[in-house]
């Protein structure tokens, strides 16, 4: 089995450029379709005294609308311009490359919310230094402390720009 993850040596494919295609052009044309929507509302016409608030996002929001059902139909049902388009959009080993910092980001993200923006990135750090980057426990531990007790003396003691603590706020007995 190849090593390189980009040659697909045997690795089996996790979607089809094609699906992408369709899916990216669907997703656009429900965005396009509500910037329609929104700016007609608003009124999308020329007034007495120029264009109402909405005349210029309508007209936005319906090229992107266009756009999406041209690639859409190039996608379903045509040749693409790309001779790739049957090929996979990723596969397997590349895929959980991604995920393996894309989940840890997610989880970082929760975190942020009950723990607060310096312990989630103490520990974010921390985590990814160990895990992917191979250092020592003590060195992860060392410059994910390190680089949020500058960030705390710089946004809230110096700057007086408080953060985001958390839910359960586990720096509450500093006094910020």
């Amino acid at each position: 089995m190849d090593d390189d993850p980009s040659s697909g040596g045997g690795d089996r494919a996790v979607v089809s450029t094609r699906t992408v295609e369709i899916a990216v052009a669907l997703i656009l044309f429900t965005l396009g379709g509500v910037v329609v929507f929104d700016s007609y509302r608003m009124g999308s016409k020329w007034g007495s005294d120029g264009p109402q608030s909405g005349y210029f996002p309508f007209y936005i929001g319906l090229l992107i609308c266009i756009s999406s059902v041209v690639t859409l139909a190039r996608a379903a049902f045509g040749k693409s311009a790309k001779p790739a388009a049957g090929t996979p959009f990723v596969l397997w080993g590349p895929f959980k490359l991604v995920l393996t910092v894309l989940i840890p980001a997610a989880l970082y993200v929760v975190a942020v919310k009950y723990v607060g923006l310096y312990v989630a990135s103490a520990i974010y750090i921390a985590t990814f230094m160990i895990w992917l980057g191979k250092y020592s426990w003590w060195k992860g531990i060392a410059v994910g402390l390190g680089v949020n007790v500058i960030f705390f003396l710089m946004f809230e003691v110096w700057f007086k720009v408080p953060l985001f603590k958390g839910v359960f706020n586990p720096l509450g007995f500093l006094g910020y």
